[in-house]
Order: structure tokens, then sequence, then C-alpha cells
């Protein structure tokens, strides 16, 4: 008999621990939903621009054609206005970017002012001839080289050259811009590198 009660007590026990649990989850739920009811139409409009400015890169960088020769960039606002803007060696690269961007749902309207470089056989053998100093093999800067989108970019029109992109530090910017100076017919070379942020705990510490 004994037994008996101690089995309908642990019983109880049990029992009662659960409901505990369901009722804690359905607070939790409760919470969540109560947040997002609160959560500020500005605050829904930031993370909708930001999600739309992910899925801009995104669609831009997976373009077919689009090399290391080419630049693309884009500007987002609030009304879902995106302005396409860059440098690309093909035409038809210019007309897919507006393409594809326009097809994006939180895309209401495109601007594009996307530049086609000028159609240059001395341009063309001037970009060949930066490619190879730049991501020459013995360079530390051929790793870059060896990305599917290199992060380095290079671009030329009329002979003036403009490098783009992000490299890890300053160092290989600084190569970069050396390599590209010594490339001969260049006019000039503009270094627009950006370093690429660090969040370590050694950078922390700095």
């Amino acid at each position: 008999m004994r037994n008996k009660s101690l089995s309908i007590r642990g019983f109880i026990l049990v029992f009662g621990i659960l409901l505990l649990a369901a009722a804690s989850e359905v607070h939790a739920a409760q919470r969540d939903r109560s947040a997002r009811q609160l959560e500020s139409p500005a605050s829904r409009d930031v993370r909708r621009i930001e999600a739309l400015k992910e899925e801009i890169r995104h669609q831009l960088v997976t373009l077919p054609y689009y090399s290391v020769f080419d630049w693309l960039q884009a500007e987002a606002k609030p009304d879902g206005t995106v302005t396409l803007m860059g440098q690309v060696v093909r035409p038809t690269l210019k007309d897919d970017a507006e393409a594809r961007i326009k097809k994006l749902e939180g895309a209401t309207r495109v601007i594009n002012n996307i530049e086609v470089l000028p159609l240059s056989p001395f341009d063309d053998q001037l970009r060949i001839a930066l490619y190879r100093r730049i991501f020459n093999f013995d360079s530390p800067l051929f790793r870059y080289g060896t990305w599917s989108i290199p992060p380095i970019r290079i671009i030329v029109s009329n002979g003036h050259v403009v490098l783009k992109g992000i490299v890890a530090n300053q160092a290989d910017s600084q190569l970069a811009y050396f390599a590209a100076r010594q490339v001969p017919n260049v006019f000039d070379v503009k270094n627009e590198l950006q370093i690429e942020e660090r969040t370590d705990e050694t950078d922390s510490r700095k």
C-alpha cells in the first residue's frame, strides 16, 4: 500500500514538473510574440533594408562574367530604390545587373549608373599585365588570385588604373599598389583598397 502511495506521489511530482515546463514554454513564446509586436517600424525597416542589401550583394557577385576587371556596388534606400554603380568591361554585364536587381521583391525602383569602360585594346593589354604582376606566383598576393571571386579588383580606363576591393592588411594594400605602379605604360594608379576589419582578441587589446 505504501509503495502504491509513493508511486502516486511520484506521478504527481513528474506531472507537476511537466506542467511547469509547458507553462514556461508558453510564457516564453508569448514574450517573443510581444517583443515582435513592440518592435518599432524603424527597426523593421532597418532589418528589411539590411536583408535587401545582402541579397543585392549576392546577386551582383554571382553574375556570369563578373571578373576581376569589373567593380559593382549598390545603394539601397528605405523606399526600396536601388542605385547601381561601378565600372564594367562588358555592356551586357550592366544590363544583367539591372535585370537581376529588378527581380528582387524589396526593390521598388532601380537606377543604373554603372559605367561601361571604353573599348580599348591598349587597356586590355594593361589588364593582363596588371593581373600577372599583382597576382604573381612569387608574391604574397598570389593567394587572392586563387579565390573564385578575387577581392582585389583592377579597373582600367584609358591607361588609368584604380585598385578596388578588400585586403587583409595594409602591407597587402601597399604591395598591390607598388606592383601596379611597376607595369609599363600605366599612366597612374589610384589605390582604393580597403583593409579587412578584424575582431580577434589581438585587435581588441590594442
